[in-house]
């Protein structure tokens, strides 16, 4: 076959015949390297240590102390040993396919009787049994006539399936490990054994349709986690138990702030409590954003099909969009975006560069749809609102005001307790409007600010809206999860596309610039984010139930409202409890509801004008003077911004 130049990561290059493997070039270089290999990286693209090499190539070869690669095989591997497993111990059910995903894995089958949790426990131990086999694990390349075959014989009809989708120029690879065949375009592991058998765990069973079509049949799903070692799985079964105890949906139901109906998916039905919550919050952004010179305004929910269309959003984003008709046979959209409304706002009137730059912001209620299986609580809905704003500015001044918002976006995060911001820059797409021209100027006016302010930023390529690149901001909570929140885009289409202009100082029309900019993104997913990041004890000055006055006996009830109103004087939430029940029961009631303070006032606290406070959390509790827990929760009532 002839010579091939292989090149290795320290530079050296060697000749090799064409056709040997990395695990033949693992050999040569050491007995112990060839024992520790795992795969290889042949010019960049992820090889099994027994696929052919028959061109001159950059090879390395990978080790378990290589993270990503070791992990990818590890999932696949042990996706492959749970369908092993699932037939050995039910030789009549059927295999589909089983991917790799974050942090496992997961695989579908077709079986008449559904798994149960003690199914699990059953697979996981013939899984621990096949790893601990050591089998080999080899594979093949067939021609497409016989691999069906096969599976027609063996009664495979999704593997049949499968093989008929494979393109015409790629490879149909046969992986056996030890006598359990799959199909797989691989790189897989040597042999079982280099499975570690003490870090993976078979988490839940779920349905899902045959490529995800509903006329199809429906399968079982079952998920597993992997990780290179077992006290690497400990943390994350920890961090999921962590992360449980945060969820949002349940706190939300303990706290009292909202709930979800069928009726409306997607959409929040918010209670008293929630209410006061999105509001103290909107008066937060609401000052923010006046300090900054916003103006704010309002656009209607729906509007005709023929502004989506000059926008651009009936080409390129209407399979996202609520569509209506009236009796007339007009169309109409429920708005997924503020940005159109924003531009015949801006319409109205003859504007001047000295009217320049012009902030308009609106609380704006906006509808996409999302598919069903999509939704989560507050984090993903159908219809949400959004702390939308549009600044027109000339060019000159294009820099200046994407530093103003990215310094505002970070600002406001500070003061929710969001240090660890990552920013992302989010590039053309392929399905977008405008020109190269106004898409390069676009991206460089983004980089350039966040160069000057030095701040480090991760460039991802075709990410960017259709109308314009945008920087997307990643906030870290407190368990390490990572959540989109505000974004900053940067639009020359948009005023063309309405014609919108701007008088200079030459007296010529220009286009403005457009820049779309959110901050908190979606409210409700902000405060999604919030309940989970906080656990539910949100900073008192957000609390919507800030204090609970709770009297331990009849004759400390004047003495309670006393309390409440003095509280409430001084701009706190208070609140009376005094019903007849034990002081105990009232703090573990108002302690689930993630109530930040409670007051309790019996006999000896009416005599000394006192109050004993209990903060939630703390185990201890103190007595103060009423006047001292006032002036102490005024001051931590007072938001951030206000300080």
């Amino acid at each position: 076959m002839g010579q091939i130049d292989i090149t290795f990561p320290d530079g050296n290059v060697k000749a090799f015949e064409a056709g040997i493997t990395p695990a033949e070039i693992a050999a040569g270089i050491s007995n112990s390297l060839a024992k520790k290999a795992i795969s290889a990286n042949v010019n960049g693209a992820h090889w099994d240590l027994q696929w052919p090499i028959t061109e001159n190539a950059a090879v390395a070869i990978n080790t378990m102390k290589d993270d990503e690669p070791a992990l990818e095989l590890i999932r696949h591997d042990l996706a492959h040993i749970m369908a092993r497993a699932v037939q050995e111990i039910w030789p009549d059910v059927k295999v589909t396919i089983g991917p790799v995903i974050d942090n496992g894995w997961y695989y579908d089958f077709d079986r008449e009787e559904p798994f149960t949790p003690e199914d699990l426990g059953q697979i996981e131990a013939k899984m621990k049994e096949i790893i601990n086999r050591r089998d080999p694990v080899t594979t093949e390349i067939w021609d497409r006539d016989r691999a069906v075959a096969y599976y027609e014989a063996n009664g495979e009809p999704y593997k049949v399936e499968l093989v008929g989708m494979i393109p015409e120029d790629q490879p149909i690879r046969m992986y056996w490990h030890g006598h359990w065949q799959d199909l797989c375009r691989g790189p897989h592991l040597q042999h079982t054994g280099q499975v570690p058998a003490d870090a993976f765990k078979l988490m839940k069973v779920a349905g899902a349709y045959w490529r995800g079509d509903s006329d199809r049949p429906m399968l079982q799903r079952i998920y597993g986690v992997a990780f290179k070692t077992r006290q690497e799985l400990k943390d994350y079964l920890t961090f999921l138990e962590e992360a449980e105890k945060r969820d949002h949906r349940r706190l939300g139901r303990e706290m009292g702030l909202f709930h979800f109906e069928e009726v409306a998916p997607g959409s929040v039905f918010w209670h008293p409590h929630g209410w006061q919550l999105f509001q103290t919050l909107i008066g937060y952004m609401r000052r923010r954003q006046e300090a900054a010179g916003y103006v704010e305004v309002n656009s209607p929910d729906i509007m005709e099909r023929a502004l989506w269309e000059k926008s651009g959003h009936w080409e390129n984003y209407r399979a996202n969009m609520f569509l209506a008709q009236t009796q007339d046979d007009r169309d109409y959209a429920l708005k997924p975006m503020n940005c159109p409304g924003h531009m015949l706002i801006y319409g109205q009137g003859v504007k001047s560069y000295r009217d320049l730059p012009l902030k308009i912001a609106e609380f704006g209620k906006v509808h996409r749809y999302e598919p069903s299986g999509a939704l989560h609580g507050l984090l993903r809905v159908r219809s949400f609102t959004q702390d939308d704003a549009h600044i027109y500015c000339t060019p000159d001044q294009l820099t200046e005001e994407c530093l103003k918002i990215n310094d505002l976006i970070l600002s406001i995060y500070s003061d929710f307790g969001f240090e660890d911001v990552r920013i992302k820059l989010s590039t053309r797409p392929e399905n977008r409007i405008g020109s190269d021209e106004s898409w390069d100027r676009a991206e460089d006016s983004l980089r350039t600010a966040l160069d000057s302010a030095g701040h480090d930023y991760t460039i991802f390529e075709g990410e960017g809206a259709f109308y314009g690149p945008k920087l997307e901001y990643v906030l870290r909570d407190a368990i390490g999860r990572d959540w989109q929140c505000g974004t900053l885009q940067v639009d020359f289409n948009l005023p063309e596309r309405f014609g919108t202009t701007y008088v200079t100082q030459a007296g010529a029309r220009e286009y403005p610039v457009m820049l779309h900019r959110a901050l908190f993104g979606s409210l409700e997913r902000f405060i999604g984010i919030l309940i989970e990041n906080f656990a539910g004890k949100l900073p008192f000055w957000l609390a919507p139930r800030q204090v609970v006055v709770a009297s331990i006996v009849s004759d400390a009830d004047d003495y309670v409202y006393e309390v409440v109103n003095a509280l409430r004087e001084r701009g706190i939430r208070a609140e009376a409890d005094i019903r007849n029940e034990k002081i105990n029961y009232k703090v573990r009631e108002h302690s689930v509801g993630k109530v930040p303070v409670i007051l309790a006032i019996g006999q000896r606290e009416v005599e000394e004008r006192t109050v004993t406070v209990r903060r939630l959390g703390e185990k201890q509790t103190k007595t103060v003077t009423l006047d001292e827990i006032v002036a102490d929760l005024a001051v931590e009532a007072t938001p951030p911004d206000l300080a």
